[in-house]
């Protein structure tokens, strides 16, 4: 089995862990100021973050350019509505609530 494990770039790696164990209920199980590696209730992995421009990987290098761009994380989850009360419980930005999505036709909110 191949499974996927996205890396993405963060300015600050310790605020970004926690967010994401404080809204998707992750843990955080390697990792110091430059790298963590989040994991699911069931100990997969779920997601890496990684310091801009540690390590010289060439495509996180420069933090200036625009951050997100071409980039969509999907989380699929049992959990819909915990997670967006999580994320209301700490004031976040709720672009669009919760919806069926007419294209993956599952319910989703941004």
């Amino acid at each position: 089995m191949t499974k996927l494990d996205p890396i993405i770039a963060v300015k600050d790696v310790e605020a970004s862990s926690k967010w994401y164990q404080k809204i998707l209920g992750f843990k955080r199980t390697h990792g110091g100021n430059e790298f963590a590696v989040m994991v699911s209730e069931d100990d997969e992995i779920v997601l890496a973050l990684h310091k801009w421009g540690d390590h010289n990987h060439p495509t996180m290098i420069n933090p200036n350019l625009t951050a997100g761009n071409g980039v969509i994380l999907y989380f699929r989850t049992k959990n819909l509505n915990i997670i967006r009360q999580n994320v209301s419980d700490i004031e976040g930005v709720i672009e669009v609530d919760i919806h069926l999505n007419q294209n993956s036709l599952k319910w989703n909110f941004q």
